[in-house]
């Protein structure tokens, strides 16, 4: 036992004498900032520029003297993108990187629900890791501020306080793995033509209540480890090295300890770069080594260049050695964190998250006459019509296309569920829209190579529609450019390639027929009162067709909420109605100036305002059961300036089947010193019943949620006076509502 005892002290003496032997940067039980303060002392010039700007496409150097690995960037936010060539766009050829595809953040935010936004972020940083990744570039929190926007599908939808909710659980189930998100695109990047040259004008107010407050929460409460600055201009400047939104804001009013990351290619002035917040460049060349100098990536704004500055003495290296502080925070957090968890790939468990996300996501839009579920027991005939049936939608749409281990498409997903029944399914092309399923060298799908023209593809559909017991169409957008796509916005409202004509011909064959609408986009929909039943299908990823299915057959039961205003016409939008969108070209330069004239009136508070009747409002979707809300209460009548004050309302579910509701919360301010919306969303809450079953709801809010942004002294103010909170289902589904007072 004795000699026990000296093998275990002896063991004990030497594991202390080699932490102590560790330099201080090595030593995991010394404090972060000790041990950046430590790294930092020992790097060299040289080193500490190698750091802050690409060697490749997707990586940054690490310092090999140091033991610091290189930093491996990849695009999301939706799934690991494949690897690319070294220094070309071009997919490298490996067998080893294809993914599971997840939903597009349109309908992770139509889910209403932050839990499925956690298990989001968990099982993608669980695939970066496995891919060797410390960084995915992602989620998107842009404000939907128009349906002409191409990368709208990427970001979650037009209210600041759904996307504020859904982005943190999100970014905190990510670097819970390790990994590190980088949220984009800050900020005001709300279009994407001309998308380096718009220079957006926009309020104090605005600025500060609709586009930045995902932002912060993103900062402030999920502690983002990284933020990628956006291509367009704000006063003036780049917001890869904007001083206002960088070094004032992000930096300055938010604390953020994070590294900003340039989008690509989306740097332009070392000046600007040095002083203006940007910490890791990225891009700047995306011709790479084929530029003509020796290495390209040394010809970056943060390489050679700003290394001669410093030794001509126009800078000393205070601003070098913060992003380089911010860079190796970076590191400790990701690549140099023993203790991150082991990586998985296309596991079941993703798949299964990636299903259950896609089916709570999905809207029911309308539904008359119950012609949803499809009543599997009398269909002996579907017909499944529409390009968008077949096509893969995992590729193509700019940095989130992918390479999937498998996506089923909507067809087989039908197939699948009527497999081993007496159900015939049947299919129609209907239309021919983008006949492309390859990006980036990455060719997927079943060829939609197609000669016949669409009045004969029409036809042809409408003549099978007369015989079936149901018609399914699947149309909508696609990833083509000047659809959902980054780098160019739509140009129009309407649907493309004649889906129109071909919708009121099976409307009008079919009495059950059933229209699901794939996109990331709102759409016209002048056949609206002559189809029964529209569903919002999104862009859902790897399980795409099985999720689909399990919906239209009611093995799932909808719950999706639209996170955008589904506008009758373009004009209903504000940033349309009064023509400040896409802006127009400034005299005597290159950049173009978009006035944001409808401030802080987007979607739902655009419509009230102008007391426009939407198409579906902004929180809008249907279930196959149904719910009534009532006794609504609060545990006070008063809220003092420093407390909260909880809403309490019963839900019931009436209907026959199990089900899910988003019992929502608006405040009305009766009286203020300024303009104010109608009514702002200020809390949600998701809740599963069975039939019959009934359940309180409770919401708790802050000041906060009555506050407006004061120009007059740059901060939050809440007066005191009457609210009225408004309780209900959507935004124009709000007949619950009590009033209160503030202090």
């Amino acid at each position: 036992m004795k000699k026990l005892l000296v093998s275990i002290v002896a063991m004990v003496s030497a594991m202390t004498a080699t932490a102590q032997s560790l330099p201080i940067y090595l030593d995991e039980s010394k404090p972060i900032e000790q041990r950046i303060d430590d790294a930092l002392s020992r790097m060299t010039l040289d080193e500490k520029i190698r750091v802050i700007h690409a060697q490749s496409k997707f990586s940054s150097a690490g310092i090999p003297r140091l033991g610091f690995p290189d930093f491996w960037t990849d695009d999301g936010p939706h799934g690991v993108r494949p690897d690319v060539l070294w220094d070309e766009w071009e997919q490298a050829g490996q067998t080893n990187d294809s993914c599971v595809a997840f939903p597009a953040l349109t309908c992770l935010a139509a889910s209403f629900n932050p839990t499925m936004a956690r298990a989001y972020g968990e099982a993608l940083g669980e695939e970066a890791l496995y891919r060797g990744k410390a960084m995915i570039l992602g989620p998107g929190v842009n404000i939907y501020r128009t349906p002409l926007n191409g990368r709208n599908f990427e970001y979650m939808g037009e209210d600041p306080y759904l996307a504020s909710r859904m982005v943190v659980p999100y970014i905190q189930g990510l670097q819970s793995k390790g990994v590190a998100a980088c949220v984009k695109h800050y900020a005001l990047n709300n279009d994407e033509e001309y998308r380096h040259q718009v220079n957006v004008v926009v309020s104090d107010r605005a600025l500060h209540e609709i586009y930045l407050p995902a932002f912060k929460a993103a900062v402030t409460e999920a502690g983002t480890w990284g933020i990628m600055g956006a291509y367009n201009l704000y006063k003036g400047q780049h917001n890869c090295h904007n001083e206002i939104m960088l070094n004032r804001i992000l930096k300055g009013d938010w604390n953020y300890d994070g590294v900003v990351v340039s989008d690509w290619g989306g740097c332009h002035d070392t000046d600007e770069a040095i002083t203006n917040g940007l910490d890791m460049e990225f891009g700047s060349w995306t011709d790479g080594l084929t530029m003509g100098a020796t290495n390209a990536y040394d010809n970056y704004y943060l390489a050679e260049a700003y290394k001669k500055l410093i030794r001509e003495g126009k800078y000393t290296t205070r601003e070098l050695d913060d992003k380089v502080r911010r860079v190796l925070r970076t590191f400790f957090r990701t690549t140099m964190n023993k203790k991150r968890p082991q990586g998985f790939l296309c596991s079941e468990s993703h798949y299964e998250t990636a299903e259950r996300i896609a089916e709570e996501g999905i809207v029911l839009l309308k539904n008359d006459k119950g012609v949803l579920p499809i009543n599997t027991a009398k269909a002996k005939r579907i017909l499944v019509v529409g390009e968008n049936a077949l096509k893969m939608m995992t590729v193509g749409g700019g940095s989130s296309s992918l390479k999937v281990q498998r996506e089923i498409i909507p067809l087989d997903g039908i197939m699948h569920r009527f497999a081993g029944t007496a159900t015939q399914i049947d299919f129609a092309r209907g239309y021919v829209g983008d006949t492309v399923q390859s990006y980036n060298g990455v060719t997927v799908g079943r060829s939609l190579y197609e000669t016949r023209s669409n009045d004969v593809l029409r036809a042809e559909a409408v003549e099978k529609a007369k015989n079936a017991d149901y018609v399914i169409m699947f149309g909508g957008l696609n990833k083509a450019d000047f659809q959902d796509c980054e780098g160019h916005d739509r140009k129009d409202y309407a649907l493309p390639y004649g889906q129109n004509e071909l919708i009121e011909a099976l409307a009008k064959a079919n009495k059950n027929f059933i229209y699901v609408n794939i996109s990331g986009n709102a759409v016209e929909m002048p056949w609206l009162k002559k189809v029964p039943a529209v569903v919002q299908g999104w862009f859902l990823g790897s399980q795409t067709g099985d999720a689909l299915a399990a919906v239209l057959t009611g093995d799932a039961n909808p719950s999706g909420k639209l996170p955008f205003t589904w506008y009758a016409k373009l004009d209903d939008c504000g940033a349309h109605a009064l023509n400040t969108y896409p802006g127009t070209w400034r005299e005597g330069n290159q950049i173009i100036d978009e006035e944001y004239k409808e401030g802080i009136y987007v979607g739902y508070r655009w419509t009230d305002k102008e007391k426009k009747t939407p198409t579906f409002a902004f929180g809008h979707g249907l279930s196959y059961t149904t719910f009534a809300l009532s006794n609504l209460r609060a545990d006070s009548k008063e809220m003092a300036a420093d407390g909260t004050i909880t809403f309490t309302v019963n839900v019931k579910n009436t209907g026959k089947k199990a089900g899910a509701e988003v019992v929502q919360l608006y405040i009305h301010d009766s009286e203020a010193s300024v303009d104010r919306p109608y009514k702002e969303l200020k809390g949600f809450k998701k809740v599963f019943l069975q039939p019959g079953e009934n359940q309180d709801v409770s919401i708790t809010v802050d000041k906060s949620a009555l506050s407006f942004y004061d120009e007059a002294t740059s901060s939050w103010k809440a007066e005191a006076g009457e609210f009225t909170a408004l309780v209900g289902t959507a935004s124009d589904k709000l007949a619950n509502t009590l009033t209160f007072t503030l202090k």
